[in-house]
């Protein structure tokens, strides 16, 4: 097939401070940078966004030859209906969908676009000429959906989550605390029930009884819905750990900075992730790393932190203690991490994105 014209983004919704959306607005620029004509069709477009992304009823009609799309998939949408009924050839950017069972208690409708979006991914299949995928374990994914080309390419990180300095009222506010002693932990990541941020808070209790009295636990991202962020702040109070857990919301990318460079120690116990961004940016930014071993935690951190097998509160809590309480531990642990995160440079992955590209063209 001869080269297209333009290759146009699909994506069931674009917000702000989103890994995913992130990641389609590097790509567009990548196409871009390559000789296509590209734009972003979104059926949901978050504040700050709007000029930068099409409302998805504005996809133009195309012959299908000269005309490609890449569907940006992480959810169930009606967008990727209209994908599906688009003339023009197929790719798909698989992000990972979070399985129903791990949602749905809390945020039902979430449990049923999960579901949908699960349905979707194997309907599109016969549909898609070649496919994407963040990790390893998001491409054996597609392999069981029936994709048969398929290619990794890391999550293009935001290098502004990387390089962006600290704002210095945000540190300031945090160097003051920690001036008082006791360390700092971060999770960086929506406020969702398969980040697990439930299990983060027990672990932490356990931490501060049992090794670090004045500890702080940060916990930064956008909510999802609002009965799991209630519950949690009530099991908070209820620990009576208030003045020791900061949920901060979405913030701007120099706040995020500032968390970073304070942060003692970066943990994770999510049930699901795809890839984990903010995993990388930590490594980046010299935080060590504790992380529950699921889904494709493992690839991503690979050797660059410390994995768990389990997270029973007080093994979490253990683990955390030793990287913190031995210097020579933690430095090792932040060359480790530095090493890892070598591997998911924005340039490695735009190198990988444009790669996948030509090889799509090459071979459709």
């Amino acid at each position: 097939m001869s080269r297209p014209e333009r290759i146009d983004q699909v994506i069931p919704a674009i917000v702000e401070h989103d890994a995913v959306s992130n990641h389609t607005f590097e790509a567009q620029r990548l196409l871009r940078e390559m000789g296509f004509a590209s734009e972003i069709y979104a059926r949901i477009i978050g504040p700050g966004c709007g000029g930068r992304v099409l409302p998805i009823d504005e996809l133009p009609e195309s012959s299908g030859r000269d005309h490609w799309l890449l569907y940006q998939s992480s959810i169930g949408s009606p967008a990727a209906e209209a994908f599906a009924a688009h003339r023009g050839t197929k790719l798909l950017d698989y992000h990972n969908i979070t399985p129903a069972r791990l949602v749905e208690r809390w945020l039902p409708p979430l449990g049923d676009e999960a579901r949908l979006g699960r349905a979707q991914l194997a309907r599109l299949a016969p549909l898609v000429a070649y496919a994407l995928a963040d990790s390893a374990f998001n491409a054996a994914e597609l392999g069981e959906a029936g994709y048969a080309r398929r290619r990794v390419v890391p999550v293009l990180v935001d290098r502004g989550n990387i390089e962006t300095a600290p704002a210095t009222d945000v540190l300031a506010r945090l160097e003051q605390a920690k001036a008082g002693g006791g360390a700092d932990w971060l999770f960086v990541g929506q406020v969702a029930p398969h980040k697990a941020q439930h299990d983060l808070v027990k672990a932490f209790a356990c931490y501060r009884l049992a090794y670090d009295p004045v500890a702080r636990l940060h916990i930064v991202g956008r909510e999802m819905g609002s009965a799991y962020i209630g519950a949690l702040r009530r099991f908070v109070d209820d620990l009576g750990l208030g003045s020791a857990v900061e949920l901060t919301g979405s913030v701007p990318t120099a706040a995020l900075a500032a968390h970073f460079a304070s942060a003692d120690v970066f943990v994770c116990l999510s049930d699901h992730e795809g890839f984990c961004a903010p995993v990388v940016e930590a490594m980046h930014r010299g935080v060590p790393v504790v992380a529950f071993a699921a889904a494709a935690l493992p690839e991503t951190v690979g050797e660059g932190g410390v994995l768990l097998p389990q997270k029973a509160p007080t093994f979490v809590a253990a683990a955390v203690h030793e990287v913190l309480a031995s210097a020579a531990r933690r430095e090792a642990l932040v060359a480790a991490g530095a090493r890892q995160a070598a591997r998911f440079t924005l340039d490695a992955a735009r190198a990988a994105f444009r790669s996948a590209i030509d090889e799509a063209v090459e071979l459709v």
